[in-house]
């Protein structure tokens, strides 16, 4: 089987390396003229762990390709992907230009059948307006060809895309036909070959489903959040608290750890298309707008508690961070945490000295010198007057709490992601503020 993916963006090269690692011929399509070539040299756009191995070797392979021009991808290709951006528009609705234009392109240049898939995270009615744009298109060209689309939308971690992709938990495809169900069936055998389940329905509600399926996430974090910010006020301690809830089976243990918000390249945008969408049939989703506006706070709080431990007298003050990417294994920076941390320190008269394992560069790109970048962790703790750890990676789990207090000007250390043991650092002669526990000065 021969198939084309429109978009090399986190979810398109992602796609199209894993369709190529169990055998079918890929190929990537992208308007970046640079992107695409650094493709073709092995160099990959995004970083996520066991990727660039696996396009090396299905490229050298023959089996995943690139290019600029879908219009050169019809001869054989049997499937279509639309995996392209869907950024926020100005309102928090979905933007579909472009999902529209690949549905254009694919009328004007399709010669036969072909079942057109939409990867990409859209509104529900997409695929009715996609199905709408490429018959626009045919009937310019006078032809009368048959076609389907269907609904495939992703449930890819970062930082474990590639294992998520192999190894689904599900497999969710909306299909308005037995032949687009067919091909989508015989496309996935080779994932569901231990047991991971195809769920077919109709095409409206697989574009629901993922929605639904972000958003209900994202309620979970923010719930626990606002738990965590009542808990410091009764003095109750949430990490017991997150403990007794989660021992019970209904609820569970993921999601509902306490931090400083949830950000990256879905959450914040589907949550606000999904209640753009609900305001649009005169629906309000109330309990989304409540997640939304818990999570803008949430990004806050550090610097809260950070303003209020030293009594208001922060200028001048220098901050260490350790993490700046909105969650561990990935350069995202989309809606990081870490982004609105450095802009209210700053604002405040601040210093940041940073580190990020990955995600320096990026940050660079976004901000520039505005703050400085640590060679490593403990880099970042010269001169610096109080530590935070905002993004959980595995190499600050356990740090030498003696180097920490040693090199800090005042013994502080605020846990944005509550990974560490207040026990360990009071040892040390550190002072310990977490998410969700009482402020200790």
């Amino acid at each position: 089987m021969k198939i084309t993916i429109v978009g090399t963006g986190y979810v398109g090269l992602v796609t199209g390396t894993c369709f190529a690692e169990v055998g079918i011929d890929v190929t990537c399509v992208d308007i970046d003229q640079l992107k695409i070539e650094n493709l073709q040299k092995g160099i990959s756009p995004i970083y996520e762990p066991g990727l660039d191995a696996m396009i090396e070797r299905n490229v050298s392979k023959g089996r995943l390709s690139f290019t600029t021009d879908l219009s050169t991808c019809f001869e054989e290709t049997e499937v279509i992907f639309s995996a392209v951006g869907t950024p926020p528009d100005d309102d928090g609705s979905a933007d579909m230009k472009y999902v529209l234009e690949v549905a254009r392109t694919v009328g004007r240049n399709m010669k036969s059948y072909i079942l057109i898939v939409t990867k990409s995270t859209v509104p529900v009615g997409t695929a009715q307006r996609v199905r709408n744009a490429i018959q626009e298109e045919l009937d310019k060209r006078g032809l009368d060809i048959a076609f389907d689309v269907a609904s495939n939308p992703e449930f890819l971690k970062e930082g474990d895309a590639i294992n998520d992709f192999m190894k689904p938990d599900r497999i969710v495809v909306g299909v308005e036909s037995e032949k687009a169900e067919d091909i989508m069936r015989r496309l996935y055998k080779p994932f569901t070959l231990n047991g991971h389940p195809v769920i077919f329905m109709d095409v409206p509600s697989a574009e629901m489903t993922k929605y639904a399926a972000n958003a209900m996430l994202a309620t979970k974090i923010s719930f626990m959040n606002d738990i965590a910010n009542l808990c410091e006020i009764v003095g109750a301690d949430v990490n017991l608290v997150r403990k007794g809830i989660g021992s019970d089976s209904r609820i569970g243990h993921k999601f509902i750890y306490p931090g400083i918000g949830y950000g990256g390249s879905c959450f914040p945008k589907d949550v606000k298309a999904l209640i753009k969408t609900a305001e649009t049939v005169g629906y309000p989703l109330r309990v989304l707008k409540a997640v939304e506006d818990v999570n803008d706070d949430q990004k806050s709080v550090l610097f809260n508690k950070f303003s209020i431990y030293f009594d208001g007298d922060i200028a001048g003050k220098t901050v260490a961070m350790w993490g700046l990417s909105f969650k561990p294994q990935t350069d995202d920076m989309r809606e990081a945490p870490s982004l609105v941390l450095i802009e209210k320190l700053i604002e405040a008269g601040c210093k940041v000295r940073a580190y990020d394992p990955v995600s320096m560069e990026e940050t660079k790109r976004r901000i520039g010198d505005k703050i400085f970048y640590g060679k490593d962790a403990y880099d970042t703790l010269v001169d610096a007057d109080c530590l935070f750890l905002v993004t959980e990676w595995t190499e600050f789990r356990f740090p030498s709490w003696n180097v920490v207090k040693k090199l800090l000007k005042t013994p502080v250390v605020f846990d944005g992601r509550n990974i560490y043991d207040h026990v360990d650092l009071t040892a040390s002669g550190l002072k310990y503020v977490g998410i969700g526990t009482k402020l200790l000065k």
